[in-house]
């Protein structure tokens, strides 16, 4: 469970660092990178969480 909370972390912060090329070059391949990472990364979060609370139960 750890592994994927810092997973999750990591890509965020990977998402933020090619928003912030993007904002420093004006390159739009950083812009669309950025994108495509952040929308993997919420997709696997909300995957991930919804399968935490699956188990606990509601």
């Amino acid at each position: 469970m750890l592994l994927f909370r810092w997973a999750i972390l990591l890509l965020l912060l990977a998402a933020a660092v090619c928003f912030a090329f993007y904002a420093g070059t004006a390159r739009p391949h950083y812009k669309r990178w950025g994108w495509v990472i952040l929308k993997w990364t919420l997709l696997a979060a909300f995957g991930f969480f919804a399968v935490l609370i699956a188990e606990r139960g509601f």
